[in-house]
């Protein structure tokens, strides 16, 4: 096993914003990985690392591997934080020669309808799909799909613009308000024609399970399966409970990863982190999706694993030592119950604060509750918002008493959202 971290260099790519940019650095300090970010952000990194950021542009992929190759040597691993950053990491860690996934699997993984085609052919359980241009009248549209139905973008995340509807006319909203999220600045600006198109697919009952994993040159390992005990059954789809271990069955269990593991060999993805989410209904397994990247947000602090040694290390750190090549086939998910709620939004409106949080953390089995809105911020709940008000995060004796904790600290959060001033224009 490599213990020598101090020479080595990891490459992280990631957008200019999301949470995980920090806990990856602590971890590198800890181990002594020198971390090295490239990143759509102007220059540098905000935080006071040693190390300066280099730019990219996720929209000029050549010009961007160009840039990366110049100013990165000496680099032993790579990986991607966001489901953009992993196309250019793949390009990055082909033309350096290191362990990575293929571009065309990266590119197929974070495209939905690419996705549905190569689950389909893998033989896997997949709904009815179609994807249409978002300039389609949408009333012509509605004619002839089959109800209820979802309407999701191809490549946003985080379920921003997924919408359920269960007859036309709900369709005809839906549609309609998902063009607007698509012809929204923050989208528009990446340039990606992947967002002219809407896929429309079959909405499939059942619950909602998220997996954890690592692939090894194409050997998928599940690291952790988590519970969505709160029903995502529509109109819109916002996550906010992971619980973990599993409650669900041995077998219904396995029937999971073995999905996973398929659609990520069908995507052909080979090497790194894993995220994925699927639905189990009737018995089959539906995979919704599978990303060749790590948990998004702060949603990795509810995972610890250890090795025989017993020591506690984070998902960031498990990550980097497996981008440098060390063994971690010895770490497993610590046995404690963790969990974490993804604090929605409860309506549109101005951030001005929040009362109870010491309250909340005083909650039997409560490790933190993160407030990440900033004051003042407008807040934009689902399905147009792209953020949460923040985490909370719990480990208990079992599944159950970490669900407890999360529902019982976030009922004693009291949230001061006011309404937004509209703008009139004057003469």
């Amino acid at each position: 096993m490599i213990r020598d971290f101090v020479n080595k260099r990891v490459l992280l790519f990631a957008t200019t914003t999301g949470y995980q940019i920090r806990s990856f650095g602590e971890a590198a300090e800890k181990l002594g990985v020198r971390l090295v970010l490239a990143s759509d952000r102007c220059d540098r990194l905000e935080d006071p690392w040693w190390d300066q950021a280099i730019p990219v542009r996720y929209h000029d992929e050549a010009q961007s591997v160009e840039t990366v190759i110049a100013s990165a040597a000496g680099i032993h691993g790579v990986i991607a934080v966001g489901d953009r950053p992993t196309i250019l990491a793949a390009h990055v860690g082909q033309a350096l020669g290191l362990p990575a996934n293929p571009p065309e699997a990266a590119r197929a993984s974070r495209n939905k309808r690419d996705s549905r085609v190569a689950f389909k052919a893998a033989g896997l359980p997949t709904p009815w799909f179609e994807s249409v241009p978002a300039d389609r009248d949408p009333e012509e549209v509605a004619a002839w799909v089959s109800y209820p139905c979802v309407l999701k973008p191809l490549a946003l995340s985080g379920s921003r613009g997924v919408m359920r509807a269960d007859d036309p006319a709900s369709f005809v909203a839906a549609f309609h308000r998902l063009r607007r999220i698509l012809e929204s600045i923050d989208v528009r600006q990446e340039r990606d024609v992947v967002h002219d198109e809407v896929l429309i697919e079959s909405f499939v009952p059942g619950h909602e399970f998220a997996v954890e994993g690592l692939l090894h040159d194409g050997a998928f390992r599940a690291l952790a399966i988590f519970d969505k005990p709160d029903p995502l059954d529509g109109p819109f789809f916002e996550e906010t409970l992971y619980v973990t271990p599993s409650r669900a069955p041995e077998d219904v269990q396995e029937r999971i990863i073995g999905a996973v593991a398929t659609a990520a060999a069908a995507l052909g993805l080979r090497h790194g982190p894993i995220h994925a989410e699927c639905r189990v209904n009737d018995g089959r397994v539906f995979v919704l999706e599978v990303a060749g990247r790590p948990i998004g947000g702060l949603c990795a602090r509810a995972l610890r694993f250890t090795d025989s040694g017993g020591a506690a290390v984070s998902l960031e750190e498990l990550l980097l030592r497996h981008a440098i090549g060390e063994d971690v086939s010895a770490f497993v998910r610590e046995r404690a119950a963790s969990g974490a709620m993804m604090i929605p939004i409860p309506h549109r409106g101005v951030f001005r604060g929040v009362r109870g949080v010491e309250d909340a953390q005083r909650v039997t089995g409560i490790e933190e509750v993160r407030v990440t809105a900033k004051p003042d911020a407008l807040l934009v709940p689902l399905p147009e918002g792209r953020s949460y008000l923040g985490f909370i995060f719990a480990r208990a004796g079992s599944p159950r008493g970490v669900e407890r904790a999360l529902r019982d600290a976030h009922a004693r959060l009291e949230f001061v959202i006011e309404r937004e001033i509209p703008v009139v224009s004057g003469t």
